[in-house]
């Protein structure tokens, strides 16, 4: 019999609304798994055990008088260290914000509470949610649930290594470089990075700032083990849905012909010069092709949205740019010394960083107006398709190292060592632009680590790529737990 642990929210969630469980008794199940597991991963790293068992006997007597609280009433479930639980500290991994406690719920926090949720601990970030590894001098080094001498991914490393291990429901997580989708990937659990905007991110911010809109490419969005549970958390996190245009923010409409997954037209990227793929991923890829023809599916191998060198260039820099707001003096002065050492048209990541750290406005409008020409070349590309599938990293899940820079750590591709940073180009691909993104699995390596990649469409088409989604993890792979988790 399957552990109830393993199972979809949505399958929990109808469970406890017709008592055959009850939320007390599924919380302690996963309490007792926590105590289990986690020790191994370190994937939740603060607990609230208390105030949810009370909250999930709150849940069990609301049933009992025939009142239920939304969708996800009594389902336990943890989020992401860098949003806000009153009660609960917010550090984003860094050592001085030890001791800040949160007195208010992050708004994306509320919707899920509002929704029934018993949320009953964080799981775990690198400082400043700035890696694709999951470490911090807070809360130290979470591992992956498949391999615990690899990452888990980053940022939101723990949120997915809980969900693949079942020591959570569902999770909230956040995503501007991967965050959502690299997990996701490394861990072989689903993501959903939305279209940015439609998802509030109040409430995921250190005292002090106060602009969390400004990054312009940050998104919030679920983890889960589930396409159908991404669903479900997309409808209770994105209304009212909101878009800011010419006269400001509006009411939108989700971008939806209704037309069935097997009736779409699917553009496939598997590699690109600038971001080598590796033998296994591509390999991955192919067979999910393969498959997708055999349904019927229109597939085309041969186009490209946009060129590759203008995206890169473009991303790196404002992404970068974006996470600058809190540098020193000193450290801006630092940034300007090291981007003047590289040549102005250098394509190496570490060049665009410094350079993105050190951006001046009048070049930050520069490069946003390249952005808007991407943006017309993706609107021109999905006249033609439905959506495009392409890999969330170069390789799966790569070895602990959290030595030097992040383009110092090296991982081999193909037999040849790659910066790990290379990876961040399937990052900017589609989020560059704020398009909706869903990652999910679709294999295992040679060695038995997960494979995934994400299906990425126009903004606001967030069902399309959901429905693409459930239709994959009912007709080609569904969640498989790693070993660990048995």
């Amino acid at each position: 019999m399957t552990d109830p642990a393993l199972l979809p929210a949505t399958e929990l969630a109808l469970r406890l609304r017709r008592r055959e469980m009850s939320a007390v008794e599924l919380l302690q199940h996963h309490l007792r798994r926590v105590e289990r597991l986690n020790p191994a991963l370190n994937a939740i790293v603060v607990l609230d055990a208390e105030r949810a068992l009370q909250r999930a006997r709150d849940a069990d007597a609301a049933l009992a008088r025939g009142e239920c609280w939304g969708p996800l009433h009594g389902l336990p479930m943890t989020v992401k260290e860098s949003f806000d639980v009153p009660g609960l500290p917010t550090t984003w991994g860094f050592e001085a914000m030890r001791d800040n406690i949160a007195a208010q719920p992050a708004a994306a926090v509320q919707r899920l509470i509002d929704a029934g949720a018993v949320i009953f601990g964080k799981t775990n970030v690198p400082v400043a949610m700035a890696d694709w590894q999951t470490f911090n001098p807070v809360y130290g080094t979470t591992h992956n649930p498949w391999d615990v001498t690899r990452t888990p991914g980053g940022s939101s490393g723990g949120s997915a290594a809980a969900l693949a291990a079942g020591l959570s429901a569902l999770e909230l997580g956040s995503d501007i470089g991967a965050s959502i989708r690299n997990p996701a990937h490394y861990c072989g659990v689903w993501g959903h990075k939305p279209t940015w905007g439609v998802v509030p991110l109040q409430g995921q911010q250190l005292p002090g700032m106060e602009c969390v809109d400004t990054t312009d490419i940050a998104v919030a969005g679920p983890l889960a083990r589930s396409a159908h549970d991404l669903t479900l958390a997309m409808e209770l996190l994105a209304a009212p849905l909101r878009s800011f245009g010419a006269l400001g923010w509006q009411p939108v409409a989700w971008r939806d012909a209704g037309v069935p997954a097997p009736r779409l037209r699917v553009a496939v990227v598997a590699d690109d010069a600038l971001a080598e793929v590796d033998a296994s991923v591509r390999d991955a890829i192919a067979s999910l092709v393969a498959f997708l023809r055999e349904r019927g599916v229109a597939v085309g191998e041969q186009e490209r949205p946009v060129d590759s060198t203008e995206a890169w260039t473009t991303y790196v820099p404002l992404v970068r740019a974006a996470l600058t707001g809190d540098a020193s003096d000193d450290e801006y002065r630092q940034a300007v010394a090291e981007a003047a050492k590289w040549p102005a048209d250098s394509l190496e990541f570490e060049a665009l960083h410094w350079r993105g750290r050190s951006l001046s406005h009048r070049d930050w409008l520069r490069l946003d107006e390249r952005r808007s020409r991407l943006r017309r070349q993706w609107t021109a590309f999905f006249e033609r398709w439905d959506l495009l599938i392409c890999p969330v990293a170069t390789t799966p899940a790569f070895k602990h190292d959290q030595q030097g820079w992040r383009w110092e750590r090296l991982i081999p591709v193909n037999g040849r060592a790659q910066p790990t940073t290379t990876s961040m180009f399937w990052a900017g691909y589609t989020n560059l632009c704020g398009l909706p993104a869903t990652a999910l699995p679709i294999g295992q390596s040679s060695d038995g680590l997960p494979i995934g990649v994400q299906v990425c469409a126009p903004v606001f088409a967030d069902p399309v790529c959901l429905r693409f989604a459930r239709w994959l993890e009912d007709e080609y792979r569904a969640f498989q737990p790693p070993p660990l988790a048995a």
